[in-house]
Parts: structure tokens; sequence; C-alpha cells
């Protein structure tokens, strides 16, 4: 059984953010227990493990994601890296349709080797801010979104770039939290600098202290800040030692996310489910 670890959201390899990726023969899903087995062995953001469907319904792949310590509900950059697979193996081309915890997420592939995904736009409800996520994140916190139950974030605004970057959070309260995790994010410092906004994103309550870049995050970035910066089409910058870039595009109740995508490691997953 083949397993490959794809950096994704980037052009190049040791950037954006590793997924494993598990293209399975059968056409269902191994034990639960193997599945996390595998996803914490891997010990990445997230592992994504998919078989195929049968011809003719309204999806072609069943797709799971885990972390190290638990199967999420979405998971945009796990997402690409399985796309990058299938068309870079020549197992799919065009578009691809798969079923999810989330429903069924699409992507597509571009003629310049992008991917776009069709994601649901997160909602956006305004929430007090935890005092556990103030002192955790130790700056100052502008205003709280709850995310809603597929994302399942705290969306926190900063009062710069310069504050995101510098966070150091105490990783142990912020897991006393709950939910998903929590994404810090403020307007680009630099309107030149080839990105609107940058955020970066907290998970310890699922086992990963920072995510590198995280694309279901962007579902609930995008309606954020398309408002406040006045465009639909945005590009967001994510990370702290290690970034990617993530296109976003607001379509009402769907987003668009599109990157790139490089595969860096392909071996064999010797114990088998």
């Amino acid at each position: 059984m083949r397993i490959r670890i794809v950096d994704a959201f980037t052009e190049r390899p040791f950037a954006g953010n590793p997924a494993g990726v598990v293209l399975l023969d059968s056409d269902a899903f191994p034990d639960d227990a193997w599945l996390q087995q595998v996803a914490t062995e891997v010990n990445l953001s997230e592992t994504a493990f998919a078989h195929p469907l049968p011809g003719g319904g309204d999806a072609d792949w069943a797709l799971r994601w885990l972390t190290p310590a638990a199967e999420v509900n979405m998971c945009g950059h796990a997402t690409l890296a399985t796309a990058h697979v299938l068309h870079s193996t020549g197992t799919a081309t065009g578009t691809v349709r798969f079923r999810t915890r989330s429903g069924v997420l699409t992507t597509t592939a571009g003629d310049d080797g992008t991917i776009s995904m069709d994601f649901p736009t997160a909602p956006l409800t305004p929430v007090e801010v935890p005092p556990v996520v103030a002192d955790a994140l130790g700056s100052e916190i502008r205003c709280a979104y709850d995310t809603g139950p597929d994302v399942g974030d705290l969306l926190v605004e900063l009062a710069d770039e310069k504050s995101v970057r510098a966070l150091s959070p105490d990783f142990r309260a912020l897991a006393g939290h709950g939910g998903r995790g929590v994404i810090a994010t403020a307007r680009a410092e630099d309107p030149d600098g080839g990105y609107d906004f940058a955020s970066r994103g907290f998970f310890p309550y699922v086992g990963i202290d920072e995510d590198p870049v995280t694309g279901s995050a962007h579902t609930a970035l995008a309606p954020f800040w398309a408002p406040r910066i006045g465009r639909d089409a945005l590009v967001g910058l994510q990370g702290g030692a290690r970034t990617g870039f993530v296109r976003v595009e607001l379509r009402g109740d769907r987003t668009l996310l599109t990157g790139s995508a490089v595969t860096v490691i392909d071996g064999e997953l010797l114990a088998g489910g």
C-alpha cells in the first residue's frame, strides 16, 4: 500500500503544510483504529485516507482526515494533497468529487497546475472572547467569531500582522478551550506584499500545536476579510516558521480555495489495515 507525504499550499518542497495521503484499493475504509494508528504514526497535522466509489453516484472518492489524535470534519490542505496525488499519478483528471463528513467537496485542476476546492463557507457568529484564549495567546484581541460546527474554530482578530507573527501561545492552556482550534488573523501590513491578510492556526485540542496552513480555516477567513477589504477574491498567508499561500474566492455560501502542492515522499505502508 502506497503512502505519500505532500506539501500543500506551496510550489516548493519543505514549505506549506505537509499531509499524509493513503489511497486505498478497497471499496470501504479499514477499521477506525487502524486509520488512527497510521495517522498517529505519520504524526502530521492530518493524514488523508481515500477509496474509490462506484460510478454513477454523487462522488468519485470517499475521503476521511485524521490528526494524530482524532478524526476531523473538514480539512483543506489534506484534500488538496489527495487531489494532487490523484492528478499527478494519472488516477484522475479534471474534476474530482469527494464524499466527506462535510458533504461532497469538489476539486478541479487548473491548467497552471493549481487545484481549486469548492468548500462550504463557514458561518461567522460574534462571540465574547473566552478568557482562557486571551490568556493563552497573550495578545490583545479585537473581536472573536465562532465558525460553526464544520470548521469548529474560534476566529480572533489581532491588532496587526506583527502581533500575529509574534504569538507564542500557552498550548496547554489553549487546549482547555475545547473546539477544534483557534485562528488568529490580521490584515497584511504591506499592501504590495502579495497577500491581503495573515493568519496562524493553533489546534492543541486535537493534537496539533500549530498547523502551518489550514485550508478549512480560510472558509471562515474569506467571509471575515472580504467585506473589510472590499473584494471577494483574496490571498491569505498563513504560518509561523513554515508558511504557505491560499487563494480564496467568496461565492456566497461556497468558498473556493486554490493552491499548489508538491509530493516530497512516496513510499510503502507495510502494515495493512
